[in-house]
């Protein structure tokens, strides 16, 4: 069912701030950067070989990587597995007794459908289930 890891998403407080150091030590190139308004975040993506790190700064104080920050600091905050169809993984995951945070897709940046299993369920990793055309 899953493909590859799609992205590694990481909370970071301050997106520039951040970029300088992936770009500037790492020699990572930003590959752009977009709001999703209904995650209340701000990406920027780092193509690095057939994956990506996924920066992502909270546009909002309660939005949940702010709170995610508050909580546990800066840092990794989700592992995105690629798959073909996310309905059908949404799907057999439940049948398998996982607690997903999302029952039906939604979209994430870049244009992807997602879905969030619960970290409960995932011996305390926050998983992303990610389609792209």
């Amino acid at each position: 069912m899953v493909q590859k890891v799609d992205h590694i998403g990481i909370a970071v407080k301050n997106l520039d701030e951040a970029l300088k150091f992936y770009e500037d030590v790492l020699g990572l190139k930003c590959a752009g950067s977009e709001v999703v308004e209904e995650q209340k975040v701000k990406v920027a993506f780092l193509p690095i070989g057939d994956t990506e790190v996924e920066l992502l700064e909270s546009t909002e104080e309660d939005g949940p990587i702010a709170k995610y920050v508050e909580k546990k600091g800066e840092g990794i905050q989700h592992i995105a597995y690629r798959v073909a169809n996310i309905e059908e993984a949404i799907e057999e995951m439940k049948s398998k007794g996982i607690r997903m945070i999302d029952e039906k897709p939604r979209y994430g940046a870049g244009g992807a459908k997602i879905a969030f299993l619960h970290p409960k369920s995932t011996h305390g990793v926050l998983i992303e289930l990610c389609e792209r055309d």
